[in-house]
């Protein structure tokens, strides 16, 4: 089967088919990443992380100062995926029916009708979420989870797929609501973009502007191209001296001391898949250890607490104690 170039502006410029070989796959995966890279200048590490968590059928979060870019990493990732897109600002005043939808009366047929909100869309962009109260926040638990809501007793499912990306601030910035635990849990990764180095920022100042270039963007996959490589991503094999590797990782994380806490059963999955993800980027059929390590951070410094540190930042030394202590084989 061939690529098939698509004869529309709003379609992806090559769709793959249902039978796509691995090449067909690859050769789609690289489309992609080389758009977000025109777009996101000297980011092509944060941009792979970002497409194996939304290969990986995961949610991501995105902290970082404003300014960083992290509003267009969002925008890119839906336009080049072609998926519709929706974007919450969230502010302390925002309530859960501004994000899930709320009821109204129909006069014509003397019946309460649904309005749907801004969270039923296959990309929606949480900006700024710990500007909100955490009652706000958690109006997006259940969505993350389990991919529907519930609106009076009743539930709806949302699009397929249906992927979030948060961003927030520093938590040491003023207005800010740190996530609970709960909802930071449903986050495959956390990244940060960080500031740019000086070749990408001299590109920035003498016009390369990303914003400029977003509209330009065109989608690279259409929805059965996404499915078939999050189908790639599955596929990927994973050996048993691997999966020893990951229960080493995660018993050490139990065994207390400056761990306040283990990694749970879902955090061990979420790591396995990222590193399937990951794997799959680097056109492997087979995890390996690099692949874990690649992905070890941003999947589980969110999810880890120091025993003498409960704010949270914490994680990117526990991080580094277990790519230290726990051995490969």
């Amino acid at each position: 089967m061939q690529l098939s170039k698509a004869g529309s502006p709003a379609s992806p410029n090559y769709t793959i088919t249902p039978e796509a070989s691995r090449t067909q796959v690859m050769d789609a995966i690289s489309r992609v990443r080389s758009s977000l890279d025109g777009v996101l200048l000297g980011k092509s590490g944060q941009v792979q992380l970002a497409l194996a968590c939304l290969f990986a059928r995961g949610h991501l979060l995105i902290e970082d100062l404003p300014g960083m870019g992290k509003t267009l990493l969002s925008q890119a990732l839906a336009r080049v995926l072609g998926l519709s897109y929706n974007r919450v600002q969230f502010t302390s005043d925002v309530l859960p029916s501004d994000i899930i939808g709320t009821s109204i009366f129909d006069r014509e047929t003397g019946t309460l009708k649904f309005m749907r909100g801004p969270l039923f869309a296959q990309v929606v962009l949480a900006d700024e979420i710990n500007r909100a109260t955490p009652k706000s926040q958690s109006a997006l638990l259940e969505a993350m989870e389990e991919r529907q809501v519930s609106v009076e007793g009743q539930p709806l499912e949302l699009p397929e797929p249906f992927f979030v990306i948060a961003t927030q601030n520093p938590v040491t910035q003023s207005g800010t609501f740190p996530l609970p635990e709960s909802q930071l849990d449903r986050f495959l990764m956390r990244i940060a973009l960080g500031y740019p180095d000086p070749d990408a920022e001299r590109e920035l100042l003498r016009g390369g502007d990303g914003r400029r270039k977003l509209a330009d963007l065109e989608p690279q996959l259409d929805l059965n191209g996404l499915k078939q490589v999050q189908s790639a991503v599955d596929a990927v094999k994973v050996a048993d001296p691997l999966i020893d590797y990951v229960q080493r990782l995660v018993g050490y994380t139990r065994q207390g001391g400056e761990f306040a806490y283990g990694l749970s059963p879902r955090g061990t999955l979420a790591l396995l898949q990222a590193a399937r993800a990951w794997a799959l980027l680097q056109d492997r059929r087979h995890v390996v250890p690099e692949d874990v390590q690649a992905v070890l951070g941003p999947v589980v410094e969110h999810r880890l607490r120091e025993s003498a540190d409960f704010s949270g930042h914490g994680g990117g030394a526990l991080v580094q104690k277990l790519l230290s202590n726990v051995d490969v084989v």
